[in-house]
């Protein structure tokens, strides 16, 4: 066999090995291309959960809020001074730590709006340590103030039915 023979043998095979690895090659990299597309909204996605999830943890953390608060009004209501001091307790260690975080999901109109709350702290605990009644008052007064100030909620109007008492009651007098 001459060399020109040889050299035929040799584009044979490697037009042969082109002929395999050409379109193992556009597979590969067709793969790679929907991996990375694939990867990127992965990302995108995580980064919306990551989001979301820091939505729900922020209003959970204003709910917990919003239910101490709410106990305590209760209980000094019900005359469980002791209870309502322990739940008033815990919603303003609460409020100030979600106050004082960096990451706070307080705006900075919200915290300012929030300093008169704080300065009532002492008063409040004072009231419930006495088992003075007035701090019933002090309580449900500070309830609506934080209902309006965290969470944009105005004071709802008496319902039908109290309207409808309170038009009896005219009626028969």
């Amino acid at each position: 066999m001459n060399t020109l023979t040889w050299a035929w043998i040799a584009v044979g095979l490697i037009a042969g090995l082109l002929i395999g690895f050409v379109p193992m090659w556009v597979r590969s990299r067709r793969s790679s291309r929907s991996l990375s597309e694939a990867t990127g909204q992965s990302d995108l996605a995580r980064t919306e959960s990551a989001h979301a999830l820091g939505l729900v943890e922020q209003q959970l953390t204003l709910a917990k809020m919003q239910n101490a608060l709410a106990s305590a009004a209760i209980d000094a209501r019900r005359g469980d001074y002791e209870s309502a001091r322990r739940a008033a307790s815990s919603f303003f260690t609460s409020l100030r730590a979600e106050a004082n975080k960096d990451d706070s999901s307080l705006s900075p109109a919200q915290k300012a709006g929030l300093e008169p709350v704080f300065t009532r702290r002492d008063e409040i605990i004072s009231l419930l340590a006495r088992s003075d009644p007035a701090s019933a008052e002090r309580l449900s007064d500070l309830y609506v103030s934080f209902r309006e100030t965290l969470l944009g909620q105005q004071p709802v109007a008496p319902q039908a039915d109290e309207r409808v008492e309170a038009a009896g009651d005219e009626s028969a007098g």
